[in-house]
């Protein structure tokens, strides 16, 4: 199953995500080395959200990600969320 975690922003995220860009580039490094992680990046135009595609039997890979990611802990998310996606095309 597939499961796309959510991201919604901070209106000041790109300029204060410099600070903890590697930690969090080096965790989604780690959950696609891991298989959890199929691919992930930022919204565009605006620049108010990201979403992240896992792939596994539950959300927890996704939930336990977030609960991690050093933009939440120091607040560039204002929201997240986790949502089971029914692909019925591609992903493989």
């Amino acid at each position: 199953m597939y499961y796309i975690l959510f991201y919604k922003t901070t209106e000041d995220y790109l300029e204060k995500r410099g600070a903890y860009r590697p930690e969090h580039l080096g965790m989604i490094n780690q959950a696609k080395e891991k298989g959890e992680l199929v691919m992930a990046g930022a919204l565009a135009e605006p620049a108010d959200g990201a979403v992240l595609i896992f792939k596994g039997d539950s959300p927890q890979a996704a939930e336990d990600f977030a609960k991690d990611d050093p933009y939440v802990k120091n607040g560039l998310i204002k929201e997240w969320q986790v949502r089971q996606w029914t692909v019925v095309a591609g992903g493989e």
